[in-house]
């Protein structure tokens, strides 16, 4: 994994952290680019505490408050980045990664309210009551030295599904493009506040969420095969996206959908 060491240096929260996916990957990335004040969360609170000790392990001094929880109520939300902001005076660096892909695929006529509710719920209501509470955090604090005036930066992980759609997942589809324009909306609301707002568009990546069962594994093979680079993205590759996205290298990119697809969307 990319370095950007000197770049992350103020205090980052993660959500949907917990397990070997995108979100415990990136809170490690963070660690080891110079962060040593980190808060996680995930509703897996088993998963949460493994990313906590693969923290540890990778910096034995580091600051990690970690709090199981959903990230679909708005209790839990507020609660959990007030008691960030509380423990660490601040907030630099925020990174959305909860999310659901749904156990089948299914076309609209055929999907239970109840499924559609929870699918947004997490991905969509979850990622939008996050950013809330992270922005006004941000806005109460002043820029850290040599950040390029940037008071903050959030990015969340929206997916290539967000910009193509595919066979038997309109929810799905629908729950990830909400993600991207509320990027590109939050940006153009919070410039003038020095809080860059982007998202990371990840293709099918090597998780316990696509890799769950025989049955995803199988619907997934399309949009493997679709793609130029024919294989599926590691954790750690959208990881180094998001890092990239976060740090003042990346000072004058604002509400972006960066894509780590491997080349899926422009086939």
């Amino acid at each position: 994994m990319a370095s950007f060491a000197r770049q992350l240096l103020g205090v980052a929260v993660v959500t949907g952290a917990g397990g070997t996916g995108i979100g415990a990957a990136v809170a490690k990335g963070f660690v080891r680019s110079g962060c040593t004040k980190i808060a996680i969360t995930d509703i897996n609170s088993k998963t949460l505490t493994q990313t906590k000790e693969a923290i540890l392990t990778i910096n034995p001094s580091a600051k990690v408050l970690d709090k199981p929880g959903d990230i679909a109520d708005e209790n839990f939300v507020n609660t959990f980045h007030d008691e960030v902001f509380r423990k660490f005076s601040r907030l630099d660096y925020a990174v959305n990664c909860a999310g659901v892909l749904g156990s089948k695929t299914v076309k609209a006529v055929d999907m239970p309210t109840d499924d559609f509710d929870r699918l947004n719920d997490i991905n969509y209501k979850g990622s939008w009551l996050s950013c809330r509470a992270q922005l006004r955090n941000m806005l109460q604090q002043e820029a850290l030295p040599k950040q390029r005036k940037q008071r903050g930066s959030i990015v969340n992980i929206a997916s290539q599904l967000g910009i193509v759609a595919r066979p038997g997942a309109a929810a799905y589809c629908a729950s990830k493009a909400a993600i991207i324009n509320m990027t590109r909306a939050n940006a153009i609301d919070y410039s003038d506040e020095g809080i860059r707002v982007n998202c990371v568009c990840p293709g099918v990546i090597e998780t316990p969420m696509t890799t769950s069962s025989p049955e995803m594994a199988e619907a997934l093979k399309p949009a493997i095969n679709i793609a130029p680079m024919k294989r599926m993205g590691s954790p750690n590759e959208v990881a180094d996206a998001v890092l990239f996205l976060c740090s003042s290298q990346a000072s004058f990119i604002q509400g972006h959908a960066l894509v780590v697809d491997g080349g899926y969307t422009i086939n």
